[in-house]
């Protein structure tokens, strides 16, 4: 695999990381390559002076930088083949959050769903959004709702809200909406996701719920809800998500270790 081509000190400094030190800004752009797949597990990195070449940085901070990672778990040092990729990446991250989102079968095995756009627009943030992504009243905001599909099967709600200003070009079309927002976000604005705080509610379907899982009215089903708002590392929020999940044939797992 060949390496991500060579970034200078401007390029680092456009993706808004300039508050962080230097090689906190260097550990960033490697996760990033780990998180998209471009360094995937097992694969060998370059040696550190060549890794400070790239990077337009010290030998020191790419020392510093790589023991950060070490220590993480992210990264590991083989006698006779050097600095390899864990592939613990998911279990010591929030990069599963990147990938799929966790409704598992009752029996515990993860459910590959798929995403189907019911509406996408720009406007002005709720008072509701405005508080949980810490924006002015009416600020603009980018707003989906999309149904999730187990086997051709609605199973889950999603309302999501992005904050306009972190991504303007945010695509709302059928055709160009991201599937995986989050590594949409990371691939054309280097926003990575930092920490998630969720709270579940269970509570009877509405009749606007029933419609779009596609139930009949006259049967209550339970829902559960997921309140969702993720943070980059500057503590700064940058998606609101509910989520309204059936919970008949599946349950919802988070596990970070």
């Amino acid at each position: 695999m060949t390496d991500a081509p060579e970034l200078s000190e401007t390029e680092t400094l456009q993706d808004g990381l300039e508050r962080k030190p230097l090689h906190e800004q260097v550990k960033e752009r490697i996760l990033r390559r780990i998180i998209l797949g471009t360094w995937t597990e097992g694969h060998v990195l370059p040696p550190e002076l060549e890794l400070a070449k790239q990077f337009n940085v010290s030998y020191g901070t790419i020392r510093r930088a790589m023991s950060d990672l070490t220590a993480s778990g992210v990264i590991m040092r083989r006698r006779k083949t050097g600095t390899v990729v864990t592939g613990r990446t998911p279990h010591h991250s929030m990069s599963q959050f990147y990938q799929y989102y966790r409704l598992h079968t009752i029996e515990g095995r993860l459910s590959s769903s798929r995403t189907v756009l019911v509406d996408a627009c720009h406007r002005r943030a709720t008072l509701d959004e405005s508080e949980r992504l810490d924006l002015p009243a009416k600020a603009p905001v980018i707003y989906m709702h999309r149904l999730r599909l187990i086997e051709d099967r609605p199973v889950m709600i999603d309302r999501v809200t992005i904050p306009l200003a972190l991504a303007p070009d945010f695509p709302v079309t059928i055709e160009e909406m991201p599937t995986l927002i989050y590594k949409w976000l990371l691939e054309h604005h280097g926003l990575r996701l930092a920490a998630v705080r969720e709270k579940l509610i269970a509570r009877l379907a509405t009749p606007e719920d029933l419609d779009y899982l596609d139930l009949p009215r006259n049967a209550p089903r339970a829902l559960l809800d997921i309140d969702e708002v993720s943070y980059d590392s500057s503590n700064r929020p940058l998606v609101a998500m509910r989520h309204a999940a059936l919970t008949e044939d599946h349950c919802y797992i988070n596990e970070l270790r």
